[in-house]
């Protein structure tokens, strides 16, 4: 058996810990108490004198007596092994997931009338996603709009009538952002535009504003210039104009600035009305 300390700095030099436990641990055997004490540095001991029958003669070395002593070698000096420290775990960041696995962005999701009543264009957001019918509240309200700007009543459809809808795809590759949106409404606007020739562009409804004037809703009641589509008027949605009744008094003073863009011959000083 070899000592405690000589053990621990074997397994040192051949880089084994070793762990010792500082208190008692359940169900275990009891630690010895020389094992918990802390290692203290072993002193050298001083050495021994060498005795007169160890001394060689002075001479040739054929002559010298043969030393019946043994030789005494110094002992090395005890090593102290130090316990290292337990180290702690080192957070483990959270792997970072491919692009191509994140989660991808909705698509905004609208629907949009295309109108023409006289020489304007209306671009209407539909309030349930479905074409206008004759009895929906907020198709007779747009009506009571266009009498009070002077433009007939009874709005046509353009083109086939189909809704603009957006998203086109609910499959598939095809880009269904918000700038795909703006591009294709902006050039379904400009294509109508190119061959109806109209005097001025409504926008009614959030979306309308969005994706085709590429504004918010801080923007109605106001005239805008579309690079590429020209002069629109920015306007609240239908819902918003029929639960908000003082909103419907800032749109008419609204519509009477721009009314002699679709109005032929209107005097522009409209104070008495």
């Amino acid at each position: 058996m070899i000592s405690e300390t000589r053990r621990r700095a074997y397994l040192d030099a051949m880089q084994v810990a070793s762990w010792l436990p500082r208190t008692e641990l359940p169900f275990a055997a009891p630690s010895r108490p020389e094992l918990l004490q802390p290692l203290i540095e072993a002193e050298p001991e001083p050495a021994q004198p060498i005795t007169a029958a160890a001394t060689v003669a002075e001479g040739p070395a054929e002559h010298a007596p043969a030393s019946t002593a043994p030789a005494v070698r110094p002992e090395k000096p005890q090593l102290r092994v130090v316990m290292p420290e337990p180290k702690k775990p080192e957070p483990v960041a959270a792997p970072e997931v491919p692009a191509e696995q994140q989660k991808p962005v909705e698509p905004p999701r609208f629907a949009l009338q295309l109108l023409r009543a006289g020489n304007v264009l209306l671009l209407v957001e539909l309030p349930t996603g479905e074409s206008f019918q004759s009895r929906d509240p907020a198709y007779i309200l747009l009506k009571d709009l266009l009498r009070a700007a002077r433009l007939p009543d009874k709005p046509q459809q353009v083109g086939d009538g189909e809704p603009i809808r957006w998203p086109l795809l609910h499959r598939g590759s095809l880009d269904q952002s918000g700038d795909a949106a703006r591009d294709y409404v902006q050039g379904v606007l400009a294509g109508e535009l190119e061959q109806m020739g109209c005097a001025c562009l409504w926008l009614i409804g959030l979306p309308a504003l969005r994706f085709a004037g590429e504004v918010e809703a801080e923007a109605c009641y106001r005239e805008l210039n579309i690079e590429g589509i020209g002069p629109a008027l920015a306007m609240p949605g239908l819902e918003h104009l029929m639960e908000q009744p003082g909103s419907k008094a800032r749109l008419w003073q609204a519509m009477r600035r721009s009314m002699p863009r679709w109005v032929v011959g209107l005097n522009t000083d409209m104070n008495d009305r």
